[in-house]
């Protein structure tokens, strides 16, 4: 699968831009403000329907525009295909596949895999456990259908539990068999949601260390470690030994909406104890096993982004990085960095087809 041509209208800080792109490696550079991030978000957009960087869809109007478009041009299994994704003022997003739009936007997830490597990413050692849970279930989403309607269901679940469970303190009333209802629903959800992250750890972590073994030449020994509430104690145990709590608290304090993943290396937490080359190779590996994870369960070559990807990597690093370009592991990538030179005498040594933008 590669993505053969962009066309923008009104995206972000572009107003009207086509690119035709080489099959293997497109390389956008340029002044940091120019839009090279933007792009690669273009193309993000084409495969998850949203911004990888903006939740807020509105925002990524231009600013004297009213509606923005970004249409994609693909080859995939010896089809062209064709998408299109629109958003205009006070309206609904509107995606469309060869013409037809989709009633659920999660009925395309999977369909163009994609991976995105940015600095953005740091947020997945910083930030709290709900982008690190959104990580996961990003990944197993893109290969998993029925995982995706089972979180999408739980969510909207839980968020119906913790409005009864607000209305009950208002009221200052209770009513045991209404609340039962949503906890058949989130113990039934949440439970198939808990064996597939399990499950989905237990073989991504294996990929996780056998790339950051790679990417580090061996030098540092690194663990991925899955948190669950639900290890120890039933679903339906932990709801009703919480009630009391959640309560007083009007909202579900325990579920599979409090997983996290511990991040370590040599046994110590990396948010605290590793360098800004640790973190980022930490990472780098991280996206790279959700590269292979969704190689091998889709039989699909995901598009790979990768944002300012050379920044703070010592040329070691780097060179590791190219030998895996080499290795024919990769199909169609993307790059951006601010310097034309250090990125040409990367790309060269791929020796695989590439062109540059200079934007």
């Amino acid at each position: 699968m590669y993505l053969q041509k962009l066309s923008l209208v009104n995206f972000k800080n572009i107003e009207n831009k086509t690119f035709d792109f080489q099959e293997k490696i497109n390389c956008f550079i340029g002044n940091n403000g120019v839009g090279k991030t933007n792009i690669l978000d273009a193309i993000y957009y084409l495969s998850f329907a949203k911004s990888y960087f903006n939740p807020i869809a509105v925002q990524n109007i231009h600013h004297n525009a009213n509606f923005f478009v970004v249409e994609g041009n693909y080859i995939l299994n010896n089809r062209e295909e064709k998408i299109v994704c629109s958003l205009k003022r006070g309206q609904k997003k509107v995606l469309k596949r060869n013409g037809k739009a989709y009633e659920k936007f999660s009925e395309h997830i999977g369909q163009l895999p994609l991976v995105i490597i940015s600095p953005a990413d740091r947020n997945l050692i910083t930030e709290g456990s709900e982008v690190r849970r959104k990580f996961i279930d990003g990944v197993i989403s893109q290969q998993n259908t029925s995982y995706l309607v089972d979180l999408i269901a739980y969510n909207k679940t839980l968020t119906q539990r913790n409005a009864l469970l607000k209305y009950f303190a208002l009221n200052r009333t209770f009513d045991q068999l209404n609340l039962n209802i949503y906890n058949e629903q989130l113990i039934n959800f949440g439970e198939r949601i808990y064996k597939e992250r399990k499950k989905f750890l237990e073989n991504f972590t294996v990929i996780f260390n056998a790339k950051h073994q790679t990417i580090s030449a061996k030098k540092e020994l690194v663990n991925l470690d899955y948190k669950s509430q639900l290890h120890t104690q039933s679903f339906n145990d932990l709801l009703e030994s919480n009630l009391e709590k959640d309560k007083i608290l009007q909202y579900t304090s325990v579920g599979i909406h409090k997983d996290d993943l511990n991040f370590e290396i040599d046994s110590y937490p990396i948010k605290k104890f590793g360098s800004q080359g640790q973190q980022k190779s930490y990472l780098i590996a991280l996206k790279l096993a959700q590269f292979e994870f969704i190689k091998q369960q889709s039989n699909i070559m995901p598009i790979l982004l990768l944002d300012d990807i050379f920044d703070k990597l010592d040329h070691h690093r780097v060179s590791h990085l190219i030998d895996l370009v080499n290795n024919d592991e990769f199909g169609q990538i993307f790059i951006t960095d601010t310097h034309i030179d250090r990125t040409e005498e990367v790309v060269s040594q791929a020796h695989k087809p590439y062109q540059i933008f200079k934007l």
